[in-house]
């Protein structure tokens, strides 16, 4: 139904105006009492798709990544979708407009997004009201620095929104590899990378109970800058890493909006967020869980990410493009693999 009727009316609009138009509706169906509906429609309940990683017990191993209810307004309906945890963010310390619109394009021929929203969000304490309602979803911070704020004095906003937000979250994400905030990027080096997360990671230790900080990072790095993500994790002890983010790349496109400047997420990046789970699996001997993220379409794309070494796995693009049902048959497809083993 959501491919065949619901998804060619909403994609005759503007993106982000339908995206806030989509939220409306969730509240609205969820309001009027379609909640329970939706959670018997999509979510698949079995104490074997139950995954423990990085000492959380999350009901199944699928998640909505960032971006999708980045000022935690939805977390909790979007949970009836049959997502085993939703991660929120990005959150900066204060909060701010993001870049200039018009800043997220869909490249329908490609099966991807292009964004440049720029971590519009309303700041971190307003997320953390909302936070406060959460019913039982197991929920990720994803935090980054505010646009006005120079690398030099990054950390104070990633120790500000893990601060303000530590009560309320179940795991952190620092993100350093958004393409769309001036400079965030040169924070995946090695030493600003290490210094930033060695600092969250002493915070984290004067906490009566520490949880989970991971990385995320870029599908664009090198395998030379892979292998110093690994010895970065392994140095500052932190839980793991999410691969990937979105890509700068435009290799294969075939829409008219290929050229627009931003991240790219979707179908295109299938194959390379996949490669960078493998490497980083391989190269670091499993040591520490890797979620993966990136070009999930289909159950195919799932089982492979989960193939090459993800203990998790998150949608986005492949959730919009390919609706909630994606979830259940994801889910099913774990099952029933486990089953047959």
């Amino acid at each position: 139904m959501y491919k065949l009727l619901i998804r060619p009316i909403l994609f005759l609009f503007n993106p982000e105006k339908v995206h806030y138009f989509t939220f409306s509706c969730i509240r609205f169906f969820h309001k009027i009492g379609f909640g329970p509906f939706f959670k018997s429609l999509y979510t698949v309940s079995n104490k074997e798709l139950e995954t423990e990683v990085f000492g959380l017990k999350f009901k199944n191993p699928v998640g909505l990544a960032a971006g999708f209810d980045k000022d935690a307004k939805l977390y909790n309906e979007l949970s009836n979708f049959g997502f085993g945890f939703i991660e929120i963010g990005t959150l900066t310390p204060k909060g701010q407009e993001g870049n200039p619109k018009k800043r997220l394009f869909r490249l329908q021929e490609d099966q991807a997004i292009i964004n440049r929203m720029g971590f519009n969000n309303g700041g971190v304490l307003e997320a953390v009201e909302r936070l406060k309602k959460n019913k039982g979803v197991l929920i990720g911070g994803n935090i980054g620095k505010n646009k006005i704020t120079p690398n030099e004095e990054a950390v104070l906003d990633y120790e500000i929104s893990f601060d303000a937000l530590f009560p309320y979250v179940d795991y952190f994400v620092v993100n350093v590899s958004s393409p769309n905030t001036p400079n965030l990027r040169a924070l995946q080096d090695k030493e600003p990378l290490t210094a930033l997360l060695l600092k969250l990671q002493n915070k984290n230790a004067s906490k009566p109970k520490q949880k989970p900080i991971l990385l995320k990072i870029a599908p664009d790095l090198t395998d030379e800058q892979l292998l110093d993500i690994i010895t970065i994790v392994k140095e500052t002890k932190i839980a793991g890493v999410i691969a990937t983010n979105t890509t700068i790349s435009r290799e294969g496109l075939q829409s008219e909006n290929k050229n627009e400047m931003g991240g790219l997420s979707g179908k295109p990046l299938t194959q390379r967020s996949t490669e960078v789970i493998r490497f980083l699996s391989e190269k670091g001997n499993q040591s520490f869980p890797i979620i993966g993220v990136g070009g999930i379409h289909s159950v195919q794309d799932a089982l492979e990410k989960l193939d090459a070494g993800a203990s998790l796995i998150q949608l986005y693009t492949g959730f919009i493009y390919e609706g909630p049902k994606l979830v259940r048959d994801i889910n099913k497809a774990i099952l029933k693999a486990k089953t047959i083993s």
